[in-house]
Formats: C-alpha cells, structure tokens, sequence
C-alpha cells in the first residue's frame, strides 16, 4: 500500500516544497544569449517551451538579479537547443559569475548582433514580443525569426533532480 501524496493548500504551500516538486519534472536545457549594454551576455534556462509552431513562437522564464534583466530588457535574443555534448557550455552559463565569452568558448557575433554559440544543436533568433513579470520571475514571449542548426547525434541534455542527463535510444519507453 502506497503512502498518499502530501497535501498543502495554496495558500500555505511554500517556495522549498513547490521546489521539491518540480526536482521530478524534467526539463529540456537552453542558453540564452543577447547582446546587453556592456557586451554579450548570457545564462542557462530550463524553462523554454514552445508556443506556437505557425508563426512560430516560444516562451521562457527568468530569474535573477545580474544576467537575467538585462536579457528580458532585450530585444532580440539568441536561444540555443544544447544537447548533451554541450554540458559543460551549460554548466559554464549556469554558474553565476563565470566568465562566459571567452577565447576558450567558441562563439561570434552574428550580422544582427546576438551572440551565437558555435556548436549548439539549434539557436533560435527570437524577437521579445512581451514580458511579464510574475512573482521572482520574470516570463519572455519571443516570436521565432531565424532558426540555425540541425540534430547533432548528441541525444537531448536534460536537467533532472538537480542534475544533468543524457536521453539516448535505450531510454525510451516500449509502447
């Protein structure tokens, strides 16, 4: 017999718990980069989705007090698909503070002026059509005006219960 689930009404439900929660709930991962007012600037997101496939459209979200204004006050942004041979690029823009566009990273501006990220599955050239600002967080809806790249072999890199992960072949469900 399994225990029943816990129980906490909205009203009382706190930010450790609503964490706890979604450390179960994988999610694909994604740098976003822009140009901001010092240079380029960039930071991992877990939170991309797409919205709409015509026009196509996408939606992430932001928090933080550095990086993450300066990307939602953008116009453009460049969002990049990474797969699993790019842990350690996510790893890099995931921690706050590191140096991030360095000559180690490869990576040029383009013609449009966003920062792309040289081997990343697909970057998405996205046009910030609306924020909104919920809670700590701040949510962006871009629409999608370029898209570069093409499947790498890779398999996907998600995040899951506060780490990384690779999907391949043998981890798909029969059925």
């Amino acid at each position: 017999m399994t225990a029943p689930a816990q129980s906490v009404p909205a009203a009382h439900t706190n930010s450790l718990l609503f964490r706890e929660a979604f450390r179960g709930h994988p999610a694909g991962l994604a740098v976003i980069t822009a140009t901001g007012p010092t240079g380029p600037i960039g930071l991992t997101a877990s939170s991309v989705s797409s919205v709409s496939a015509d026009p196509p459209a996408l939606v992430f979200s932001l928090s933080g007090r550095t990086t993450a204004p300066l990307l939602a006050a953008a116009d453009t942004v460049l969002v990049h698909l990474m797969d699993a041979g790019q842990a350690d690029t996510v790893r890099l823009f995931a921690t706050p503070g590191s140096p991030r566009f360095t000559e180690d990273l490869e990576w040029r501006f383009l013609p449009t002026g966003e920062p792309l990220l040289h081997h990343s599955a697909w970057a998405l050239r996205c046009s910030i059509t609306d924020r909104v600002e919920v809670g700590s967080s701040r949510v962006v809806i871009a629409s999608v005006l370029d898209i570069q790249g093409e499947a790498s072999g890779h398999g996907p890199l998600v995040y899951h219960d506060r780490t990384y992960h690779r999907l391949s072949e043998g981890s798909s469900l029969a059925g």
